[in-house]
Formats: C-alpha cells, structure tokens, sequence
C-alpha cells in the first residue's frame, strides 16, 4: 500500500533531493511539503502546507501521514543566535516527534551529524546531541537519525567557508582509511537515498551512522510501478 510521506525541509539541498526521490518512487502518493515558503517542486503528488515550523498551531491539523523525514538543519553562520539556533536544531525535530506520536505516525527520520554528544562543551554540538537524545525519547516505533559527517554535493553559490572545507574533504577523503574512514565526506544524495531505503526497509537499530548511511544508499531502487 502507498504511503503518505511528511518532509520537513524540502526547500534545503537533502530535503530537495529526497522530494524528487519520493515524486518518482510508486512506494508513496502524496508527498506533503511542511514549509516557510514555496517550493519549486509542482506534481500531482505534492501538497505544499505553508506554515511556520516553530509554531505547531500553523500545521499540527495537517500533520497527518505514513512517514516523517525530518530534513531541517541550520549552521552557525546562518543563525548566529543561539536562541534561535536551538529552536530551530533541537526544538523543530524534537516537537514534531512528539506530534508524529500523537498523531499515531509510526516512522520518524531525522538527519544529524557526526561527533554530537549530550556532554560537550560545544553548544552546536551539544544541542545535536540533545535533540537526537530527545527524539529518541518520544517512543516512536521507527525512529533513526541519521548522522553524517561533512554533506558534500552542494551548489556552486555556497558560502566561502563551504568551498574551502569542500576542498579539504577532496584530498582528505582519499586519505581517510581504516578507522579514519567513517569521517569521509557524504554526498547529499547518498543520505536522501539512505533515509528512504530505512523508510521502506526498517533496521533494528535507530543511530545510522555514516558508513552505513553510504552502505544503505547503495540499497536503495525506485519503485517506478
């Protein structure tokens, strides 16, 4: 039976990427798009629900589906107030599990990072790893977060920073082996086909990390019926 798929996020690189997958995957019939502000994407199968992500009262009656993909992320650069950084990071996933639960959704997906611990002495660190001990909290039957490490695959507009990482990761990726290897830079596209593999195909365990996240790309096919 086709699903009805939540995206949070659709308007940033993996929550686009993991749209087109979704129009194109038979698997799902209505992809419903939870955003601040129009997408470019326009099928039969897209609703769009304009709202604002850190006011539930916006969207919560439309919050009504199979699964949660929970694609929202921002950096310090983008939201420099920390306030706001944790509304957004911690607040937006962790609020929208406990309505998924409430609404009876039994999938729930949320992308993180690498490296996040509940005891760092790092904020942004700190707040990931908050959110993902929290998510997990919630109780949902599927629950898997996603934690990747440096997300390559992005545009050419990105920001200064973005390129010259983006080029560290180009000669670091070659020399990344043996243990060293699960900090290899993830391409966007390996995590949206990830996140619908673990979707359509639970695991029994919720931390995906991000060999793995390369391992279950590798898994995932169309269904194009």
């Amino acid at each position: 039976m086709s699903k009805t798929a939540i995206v949070l996020g659709a308007t940033g690189l993996t929550g686009g990427l993991l749209t087109e997958l979704l129009i194109k995957d038979a698997s799902f019939s209505k992809v419903k798009l939870f955003t601040r502000r129009p997408t470019e994407f326009s099928h039969e199968k897209v609703e769009e629900i304009i709202c604002d992500l850190l006011d539930m009262n916006t969207f919560k009656d439309d919050f009504i589906g199979d699964v949660v993909f929970c694609c929202i992320g921002t950096t310090k650069a983008q939201t420099p107030d920390k306030e706001k950084y944790h509304a957004i990071d911690f607040g937006i996933p962790v609020n929208t599990a406990k309505l998924a639960k409430e609404k009876g959704i039994t999938n729930y997906l949320v992308i993180s990072s690498m490296g996040t611990s509940t005891n760092s002495p790092f904020f942004y660190v700190r707040t990931k790893g908050e959110m993902e001990r929290d998510v997990l909290k919630v109780g949902i039957e599927n629950t898997y977060i996603l934690k990747p490490a440096f997300i390559n695959g992005r545009p050419n507009e990105e920001r200064k920073g973005e390129k010259i990482i983006k080029s560290m990761m180009s000669v670091l990726d070659v020399i990344l082996i043996g243990p060293l290897k699960k900090w290899r830079s993830t391409q966007a596209t390996e995590i949206a086909k990830a996140i619908l593999q673990l979707a359509l195909k639970p695991v029994d365990h919720s931390e995906i990390e991000n060999i793995e996240i390369k391992e279950l790309s590798k898994l995932y096919t169309i269904d194009s019926k």
